[in-house]
């Protein structure tokens, strides 16, 4: 049986990763830039932003539809669920990390570092200590399209850490634009992209780093390049339970060996932001490409 023509099979364990019979799906389109996927076990429902539309979306599985799950939303952007199950956010316009509880209402988390304002909050991850992880870079400031246009209160874009406590520590200093994050499945590395190419050219090449994380499992060792993009740039990404990474690419999915081997692609038509696992068996990847919202069946699923 042949392979749906969007796969693109570049060394043989991406055939056990694929489905001869399954497709790339459209679900939806009508966003300016889908980002931000988060899947909700609990209500078989996943939400994604439209940054530029100020306003996040969800897709219900049982019913195929799309409404309007917030607007306005504070130019959100990435998203992930807490280890309570309630809905973490980076937003753009709010320049904070926030939290939907399970009453409805939303909490700040965190919106400052040694007193001044986070620049714009991009993508967010909690590792199972309950910490939250998350990238700062300037994009939701750098114009009026995806927030508020301001200057950089900090000067520079960090990736931080958020224990439960409440303190906040800069974990990451030497990126120039730090932008998606996931950690292993084991949770011994911290992989981020870096997409600093867009203000400083190939001074910063598209890469995801792989950071190693420190026995006390709140700071990081010295980075290895993980793998460097050749169409576009990286950006989010989700990680499978055997530590392949499936990121977003300027001409759709690609699929990397947890060794850093290219592996193979999902090809789709509109450049890709970002990806998310979703489904009851967690084995449907849902992936945001610019306008529109798709999906295809693999045969694994997430970590």
């Amino acid at each position: 049986m042949a392979l749906d023509e969007a796969i693109e099979v570049l060394d043989s364990r991406f055939y056990r990763l694929v489905i001869h019979n399954a497709h790339v799906e459209q679900l939806w389109t009508g966003a300016r830039w889908a980002e931000g996927p988060v899947y909700v076990p609990s209500a078989q429902h996943l939400v994604f932003s439209d940054i530029p539309n100020d306003r996040t979306l969800r897709y219900d599985e049982r019913t195929g539809n799309v409404h309007v799950f917030e607007s306005p939303a504070f130019n959100a952007n990435g998203h992930c669920l807490d280890r309570e199950g309630r809905i973490v956010t980076a937003e753009h316009q709010g320049r904070a990390v926030t939290r939907i509880g399970h009453d409805g209402l939303r909490e700040v988390l965190v919106d400052s570092y040694e007193g001044k304002k986070l620049n714009s909050p991009n993508d967010v991850v909690v590792k199972s200590d309950g910490s939250v992880w998350f990238t700062d870079p300037t994009y939701g400031i750098d114009s009026d399209y995806e927030g508020d246009s301001a200057e950089s209160e900090i000067g520079a874009s960090y990736v931080y850490r958020y224990d439960p406590k409440g303190h906040l520590e800069a974990v990451v200093r030497d990126m120039v634009r730090p932008n998606g994050l996931a950690f292993s499945p084991d949770e011994k590395i911290l992989y981020i992209a870096d997409t600093g190419i867009s203000h400083v050219g190939m001074k910063c090449p598209p890469d995801i780093r792989a950071y190693p994380v420190a026995s006390d499992g709140m700071s990081l060792g010295s980075y290895e390049t993980f793998a460097t993009c050749s169409q576009g740039v990286f950006d989010g990404f989700r990680i499978d339970w055997n530590g392949n990474i499936w990121t977003s690419a300027g001409d759709g999915v690609h699929c990397y060996s947890s060794s850093g081997d290219l592996i193979g692609k999902i090809r789709i038509p509109e450049v890709v932001a970002n990806v998310e696992f979703g489904g009851l068996k967690r084995n449907r990847l849902y992936i945001c490409g610019t306008t529109s919202l798709y999906s295809m069946y693999l045969n694994t699923r997430a970590a």
